[in-house]
């Protein structure tokens, strides 16, 4: 799961931080007809760095008549045999804690911190299994950097109010898990790219392989990000909340389109048990004094 990493940028904490025994991860979009720069000065004033994370998109950034580098909506993708879906929303937050209970708290303190400018699109409790696995059983984020590498890759570096901030890719994947248990654990080793038993990864897997397509050290330029996914589950599916930081997206988006076979018609092998329900990008501001810096996007 990894150590603490530190630097001297004014990072949100936990973009940096291993992450938590259990979290929530929320997607808003703007109510009609409000005005959501008072609830984002009330969230700036208020939200405790400590509690986790927050992203704008696009949509929100437009709306308050601010522009920044790089940010743009979550593309939606086909190939073959595949679909990415873009559901792009105007907000994201990340909630972490050592028990569901905390969670809820700062969940209720959220909600209050935005009132009724924001409507609650997605929630999804999410958890750490079996030590740092995805659900699939396989341990899920080995290829992160590391470190100072992994500051690289996930914060950008200069820049006024902009500084420590960072990108974020968001999407949940709904696993089809009885589906992928009908493999043999040969065949489950060819989707992944690596073995369960000592997670290794082998030459002879197909190109399909998970790994294969997302080797973020075989894009040119290098495509590295700082992955931070989650799983989650309910009472009929189950799955992944992906969350990867980048210094910008342009690095994420080239691996998602190999992934869906945009490079060269081999789509990733992970689409034959599961599929992506929802997409966005976001920007994480840095903070100044303890509290979320704005000072960006004007406020």
């Amino acid at each position: 799961m990894g150590g603490v990493m530190t630097t001297k940028l004014p990072v949100q904490p936990d973009i940096l931080a291993p992450v938590p025994p259990c979290g929530l991860s929320l997607v808003f979009r703007m109510a009609l007809e409000s005005d959501p720069r008072p609830a984002l000065v009330r969230l700036r004033e208020s939200f405790d760095p400590a509690w986790g994370i927050v992203g704008l998109g696009d949509p929100l950034i437009k709306t308050i008549g601010a522009a920044l580098p790089g940010l743009r909506p979550f593309p939606a993708l086909s190939g073959p045999g595949c679909s990415v879906p873009s559901t792009q929303a105007a907000l994201w937050i990340f909630l972490r804690g050592e028990a569901r209970g905390e969670v809820f708290d700062r969940c209720e303190s959220v909600k209050a911190l935005l009132g009724d400018a924001f409507v609650l699109e997605e929630g999804t409790d999410v958890f750490v299994y079996a030590g740092g696995r995805d659900l699939t059983g396989y341990e899920d984020g080995t290829e992160n950097p590391q470190d100072d590498e992994a500051v690289a890759a996930a914060l950008v570096a200069s820049g006024t109010g902009m500084a420590g901030s960072s990108y974020v890719a968001v999407q949940r994947w709904a696993h089809d898990l009885e589906h992928f248990r009908a493999h043999s654990p040969a065949e489950q080793d060819d989707i992944i790219g690596r073995r369960r038993e000592d997670n290794e990864e082998f030459d002879e897997a197909p190109e399909s392989a998970h790994v294969k397509r997302a080797a973020q050290e075989s894009f040119e330029p290098e495509a590295f990000m700082l992955r931070r996914s989650m799983p989650w589950a309910g009472a009929r599916e189950r799955g992944l909340v992906f969350v990867a930081f980048g210094a910008d997206l342009d690095r994420y988006e080239r691996v998602l389109r190999r992934m869906a076979g945009l490079e060269d018609g081999i789509s990733d092998a992970l689409f034959t048990f599961s599929r992506p329900v929802s997409g966005g990008y976001y920007w994480c501001p840095p903070l100044k004094a303890g509290r979320l810096d704005l000072s960006a996007c004007g406020l």
